[in-house]
């Protein structure tokens, strides 16, 4: 179904369920992927993933279409997953500016998120290493292949920053590897 289809339904009391219903169809998993690479764990993407729901159930009707649905909802569950990884590092009393990739390192290691070979777990413990915004630029641009102007709009960021972003991030993780072997 066309997201312009679903806003106007959701805009209908009537039929409000069954867009909303549609909406969840169309994006609940790709949120709930682009949230789990970011919070690692099932659990914790499972709540974070229900809390964006909540939020685009109570702010749907005021949506503005002046972006693209997918990018409203990306920014709301990007935004989403800054406040829970912020709180968790607090929960954990760590400060904001500590290294977070301990804690989801060891989540990590003990789930079962990450199956695959061990070029794969490889991959996933470089990318804890680095700094959250530089994940989430590189997790968008590689996993979900959002081009930088997609990325741009939802995390309110240059074009120029976020190339920057992700090649530094490209950088750390081919050092990881290298000095990783």
């Amino acid at each position: 179904m066309e997201d312009a289809l679903i806003i106007s339904k959701f805009a209908d009391e009537r039929t409000r369920e069954e867009a909303f219903g549609y909406l969840l169809q169309k994006y609940q998993q790709k949120i709930y992927w682009h949230v789990r690479r970011m919070v690692i764990d099932h659990d914790d993407a499972d709540d974070v993933v229900q809390d964006i729901f909540i939020k685009v159930w109570r702010n749907l009707e005021k949506f503005r279409e002046d972006s693209q649905l997918y990018t409203w909802l990306y920014r709301i569950a990007t935004n989403e997953c800054i406040t829970f990884l912020n709180r968790k590092k607090q929960k954990q009393s760590m400060s904001l500016d500590d290294d977070s990739s301990a804690y989801l390192a060891e989540t990590l290691a003990e789930g079962s998120y990450f199956n695959g070979d061990q070029a794969q777990m490889k991959l996933q413990q470089a990318l804890l290493t680095l700094p959250d915004k530089q994940r989430l630029v590189f997790n968008m641009k590689y996993f979900e292949d959002l081009k930088y102007d997609e990325i741009s709009e939802i995390l309110g960021t240059s074009v120029g920053a976020l190339k920057a972003s992700y090649h530094l991030a490209v950088k750390k993780i081919e050092h990881f590897f290298t000095s990783h072997d």
